[in-house]
């Protein structure tokens, strides 16, 4: 079987999705803290169990007869992130999966300045040690951490953010129909993967230049001190955590960390991944706006 956790996160979620347009409903299961979210899923034929990664015993249940399993990585940061990882690498040793899929980041390594990627590293170090194949799935940051720091500049038209660098922003749409393409076989990698990344690295210059066209309106980018960023952050609501990695963000990006663009991507799907600006206009088209103190990371 294909087991997927997270199955009710956006990436899971769409990866399962992708795999039922190609693989019988009765090979995939999903791994899920709520099973009642995937009732619908279960409905198709879905084998759906419960699995918390605080709770190696449900992992054992929700794990039996993996073949390719996708670890869906935790939204936690720090130890309390890599324990969760370890306790389900460690599941899937004991099931006897034949290969562990996980999303890692563009840019993870023990020295990034951004605390998730340094999470993937560590996740990548365990499953190097666990002695089962495994693929670290290098994803490139999440097109929808951007459209909420835009926020702000729907109503302002000021992009007032901290210094930045080039970020390849890319789409879970399109890394979830990658992701379902690896996991039925269709692409084989060896621990980590290229970059799967949209077609451009974008600093958020150009990304006020591609809102003034998509919108017809004008944008302008202002460059906010780190310390007063996260002020405001604070002032939303944010716990200081979650300012701290907003912050790591801008840090690692001004340092090249999410710089790099790739063609893997397109290959696995097929097609070139969508641009910046089409998710831009497709969100700001769909969706109302949101609070823009805690962007998605993950």
């Amino acid at each position: 079987m294909i087991i997927v956790t997270g199955a009710t996160g956006k990436l899971g979620r769409l990866t399962v999705e992708h795999l039922l347009r190609h693989v019988p409903a009765e090979r995939v299961g999903v791994s899920v803290r709520d099973p009642a979210k995937a009732r619908d899923l279960a409905d198709r034929g879905v084998r759906v169990r419960r699995g918390s990664f605080d709770d190696p015993a449900s992992l054992a249940h929700s794990f039996e007869g993996a073949g390719h399993l996708l670890l869906v990585s935790l939204d936690r940061t720090g130890p309390e992130c890599v324990d969760g990882h370890r306790t389900a690498v460690d599941a899937a040793v004991r099931a006897g999966a034949d290969r562990i899929l996980y999303t890692s980041q563009m840019g993870a390594g023990h020295d990034s300045r951004f605390q998730a990627c340094r999470d993937h590293a560590r996740t990548e170090d365990l499953l190097r040690a666990s002695g089962v194949p495994w693929t670290a799935l290098r994803n490139g940051f999440y097109a929808s951490s951007a459209l909420h720091f835009l926020e702000s500049a729907r109503d302002t038209g000021d992009i007032a953010l901290p210094a930045d660098g080039p970020v390849a922003w890319t789409g879970h749409d399109d890394l979830a129909e990658a992701t379902a393409a690896i996991l039925r076989g269709r692409a084989r990698f060896e621990g980590p993967t290229p970059p799967l990344t949209g077609p451009a690295a974008l600093d958020f210059d150009a990304v006020a230049e591609i809102a003034s066209r998509t919108t017809g309106r004008p944008f302008t980018r202002t460059v906010v001190p780190d310390d007063d960023f996260r002020e405001g952050l604070l002032a939303h609501g944010a716990p200081a955590a979650v300012a701290d990695l907003m912050l790591g963000i801008f840090d690692a990006a001004r340092h090249g960390e999410f710089s790099a663009v790739d063609p893997a991507l397109a290959e696995l799907i097929g097609r070139e991944p969508a641009g910046f600006g089409t998710r831009l206009a497709d969100a700001w088209a769909q969706e109302p706006r949101r609070d823009a103190s805690a962007p998605t990371t993950r």
